[in-house]
């Protein structure tokens, strides 16, 4: 039997809240991005891993606050804690391979495509993953077209947020391309929502594995949004992550190391014969 799927049983609420996770994950991994190309390698490292744990939880926030509105008309779901977990872990690292990439490569064609691929192809996993961990009286189908539509929108996506992380240095350009980022994430979900089917057992009595949405997303929710709220307090303290200008005490400091190349210092112009430079002493 066909089972009733319902994606917004709360409304617009859980989408408009899942948006604004994926916003405020990609808007403050992009920043961390982005500022880890003002510093020398030895700050670069933490900035990135700060921007792509900051991305990676910003997704798997948003679809699991998504899930939220998810249910299937008389049916319980449950879902299973470690294959939750793993979806996280699967965001997170797939997400920093590209954003390392792209981070030390720079925004080469060839380094946006695979760091795009793969953070795109992080990005689908973790949903799937996801819905993997779903727990009900009935079997999840999926239509392959869109799915395959799904992880090209999550592809795309991915590529022009990291194509932004390098190119784009204003704070306002930077919203611009987190609100852009937050749409096709949350465009991907959806999609791959609009992908799924149910087909019911026989029966739908009793309760399925694993912990009821409330009891294991609401308190899993946490940590990451107070990861995020530590990120966007980090970003917000740094002066650099909002003026957009190279850190130039960290270039000084890598000029100063045993082998580093001299810095570029522009010519000073020539002062006319027989004129004083205004900061010599003069004799009284």
């Amino acid at each position: 039997m066909q089972g009733t799927v319902d994606g917004f049983s709360y409304g617009l609420v859980t989408p408009v809240v899942a948006y604004l996770m994926a916003f405020l994950g990609g808007a403050l991994g992009l920043r961390c991005t982005t500022r880890s190309l003002l510093v020398v390698n030895t700050w670069r490292v933490g900035w990135l891993a700060l921007g792509s744990a900051a991305i990676g939880s910003g997704i798997w926030t948003m679809h699991f606050v998504a899930m939220m509105g998810f249910t299937v008309k008389g049916v319980p779901i449950h879902y299973d804690q470690a294959t939750t977990f793993a979806s996280l872990g699967v965001a997170i690292v797939m997400v920093g391979i590209g954003v390392f990439i792209v981070g030390y490569k720079g925004a080469t064609g060839p380094a946006l495509f695979t760091g795009g691929t793969i953070t795109g192809l992080g990005v689908a996993s973790m949903h799937y993953l996801g819905m993997a961990g779903m727990r009900l009286h009935g079997t999840i189908e999926y239509n392959t077209f869109i799915v395959g539509a799904s992880v090209v929108i999550a592809m795309v996506a991915a590529t022009a947020a990291l194509w932004a992380a390098v190119q784009v240095r204003g704070i306002m350009w930077s919203l611009g391309a987190s609100l852009i980022m937050g749409l096709a994430v949350s465009g991907m979900h959806y999609m791959g929502m609009a992908a799924v089917s149910v087909e019911l057992h026989g029966s739908t009595s009793g309760t399925p594995g694993g912990d009821s949405a409330a009891g294991i997303l609401a308190p899993m929710l946490i940590g990451p949004l107070c990861f995020l709220l530590l990120a966007g307090v980090v970003v917000m303290f740094d002066p650099l992550m909002i003026m957009g200008r190279p850190d130039w005490r960290d270039a000084r400091e890598a000029a100063d190391r045993p082998g580093a190349p001299a810095p570029r210092t522009v010519p000073r112009p020539r002062r006319a014969p027989g004129r004083q430079s205004p900061r010599t002493p003069q004799s009284w």
